[in-house]
């Protein structure tokens, strides 16, 4: 099924600046990513990707340039409006996954829902309900450190997806994983596109990766430039 859509971008970044100190990591980037896309962002280190991949996100502000996501400028929204949009709207997925080591895998994915006061009950019925599409159901009370990094992974992914976000963030989400675990959490990424139309944004140095998304975009000296 073709899910690209002929209707306002769900992200739209225009002439986006960053500079750290006298360095200039990001040097007027433009970046369009419409629903339901999956985009790969590659480029060597130090190429400014996760730097642009914090903005995308709303963990970081630019310099210079203006972002839209779901049709809503982002900064000019207060910091307790920023925080509230980023728990509704985005979802981020990390390379070492982020999970706090006390509690468990269901309550793991149960918090962004709790943060965003839905009630407990529904919460944690969509905790569940996601675990176990994650081939996860008989591992909702173990702690991350019972569990393997592929498992890991798939909590992380879990609780991103917990307050249905219109935007999955994901920065080198499989770059400590092994081969065979590597290419399950790919195609889990296309695997939510079907089922939810989920929009994908991620960074990689991973080409087999890259060639599975809809778009890759390359990134040399804070451009993107032809690969």
């Amino acid at each position: 099924m073709n899910y690209l859509c002929f209707m306002e971008h769900i992200i739209s970044g225009k002439r986006i600046e960053k500079s750290f100190g006298a360095l200039k990591v990001l040097k007027g980037i433009d970046m369009q990513v419409e629903p339901a896309e999956v985009v790969s962002i590659m480029g060597a280190s130090g190429a400014g990707k996760s730097t642009l991949l914090q903005i995308l996100g709303t963990l970081s502000t630019p310099d210079a340039g203006t972002l839209e996501i779901d049709g809503t400028d982002v900064f000019s929204l207060s910091g307790a409006e920023l925080s509230a949009f980023r728990n509704r709207k985005i979802g981020f997925v990390f390379q070492f996954h982020h999970l706090l080591p006390e509690f468990n895998a269901l309550e793991n994915v149960m918090i962004p829902a709790l943060i965003a006061q839905r009630p407990e009950a529904e919460a944690r019925a969509e905790a569940v309900r996601l675990l176990s599409e994650m081939g996860l159901a008989d591992r909702t009370g173990h702690k991350p450190s019972e569990l393997s990094g592929g498992e890991q992974q798939r909590v992380a992914i879990a609780r991103a997806l917990v307050n249905r976000p219109s935007i999955l963030f994901a920065d080198e989400p499989s770059g400590n994983l092994d081969s065979k675990t590597k290419a399950e959490i790919h195609q889990l990424f296309f695997d939510l596109r079907e089922r939810y139309g989920q929009t994908v944004v991620i960074v990689t140095h991973d080409p087999e990766l890259a060639r599975m998304c809809d778009r890759s975009l390359f990134m040399r000296d804070g451009l993107f430039v032809e690969e």
